[in-house]
């Protein structure tokens, strides 16, 4: 691993002058955009979206620095090879499911937790580690919506995947963590799970998430990370069957004759393209989903007539 003890390598490897990483984390909240966005299960999330200058900044240091930091084999966002079809596919056909959340956890990360996890003083200078550290949080937390977040997640809570991970494989229990959300699979007693990672958690600086516990059997409809997993790796029956009818009367009516149904304001190439989007979710979860490539195809022909 790379060390930096010295601002002119950390200016160097960057390829930013070292008064302008200064000028931003001296003002870094006047570099962030605060939006809020609706949450599916009620309430906002609020992101903090960064301007041009400390995006590219943030996206140096991911593929700089952040990049070089091993990844559990139990995350499976922000990680190469991973995604929500990667993290369902694990838990598929299992006789039970336990989710478990952890609570606020971008709330919950501290201004110490990026500088003494991350930027640790074996690696690098106290004067870099102040100055990576103010340039990857605000006002004491970990922001959502800053590209060198996910990055940061992962290393926090790296010892906490092994550590977990470690105690199901002992007890042949499936475990991957999507970002906050925690899966687990198998044959076992979901209260020992949830006391022992709700105790791991706190070691952690962390709390569980206590409404956000789910557990299913294979008698139940069965998610993780919105995929279904009961038999095989689809999406939620209603939402395919919307999307199914949708494009039922496309096909029937035409598509311009449907947008003015609906009182869109999209036009038609829009409109084809937020439907492509949606079979390739579809068909990314699960490729044998011969309908909607069909579906795919003629609306592949619509766009150029």
């Amino acid at each position: 691993m790379i060390t930096y003890r010295e601002l002119s390598s950390l200016e160097t490897d960057l390829g930013f002058k070292v008064k302008t990483l200064y000028a931003i984390s001296n003002n870094i909240t006047a570099h962030y955009r605060k939006i809020k966005i609706p949450k599916k299960s009620g309430g906002t999330r609020t992101l903090y979206i960064p301007d041009e200058i400390l995006k590219k900044v943030q996206r140096r240091i991911n593929k700089v620095i952040l990049s070089l930091f091993p990844v559990s084999p139990y995350a499976t966002a922000y990680v190469y090879g991973g995604g929500i079809r990667k993290n369902a596919e694990v838990h598929l056909n299992k006789p039970q499911i336990l989710k478990l959340d952890i609570y606020k956890f971008f709330d919950s990360v501290t201004y110490m937790d990026i500088k003494s996890k991350v930027f640790n003083s074996k690696m690098f200078s106290e004067q870099n580690r102040i100055l990576l550290t103010n340039l990857c949080g605000i006002n004491d937390s970990l922001p959502q919506g800053a590209p060198t977040s996910p990055a940061v997640s992962n290393i926090l809570l790296y010892d906490f995947d092994i550590e977990v991970g470690q105690w199901c494989k002992k007890r042949k229990i499936a475990y991957t963590r999507y970002c906050d959300d925690m899966t687990f699979s198998g044959k076992f007693n979901a209260d020992e799970v949830v006391d022992f990672v709700r105790e791991k958690l706190k070691e952690n600086g962390f709390l569980l998430k206590k409404e956000k516990t789910v557990t299913a059997n294979q008698s139940q409809r069965q998610s993780v990370t919105g995929v279904i997993v009961n038999e095989i790796l689809n999406v939620p029956a209603e939402y395919r069957r919307k999307l199914r009818q949708e494009l039922y009367y496309c096909k029937k009516f035409g598509i311009e004759s449907h947008l003015e149904h609906i009182n869109s304001t999209l036009s038609k190439e829009e409109f084809i393209n937020h439907l492509l989007g949606k079979i390739r979710y579809v068909t990314y979860i699960n490729p044998s989903d011969d309908e909607m490539k069909e579906y795919r195809d003629w609306l592949t022909n619509a766009m150029k007539k």
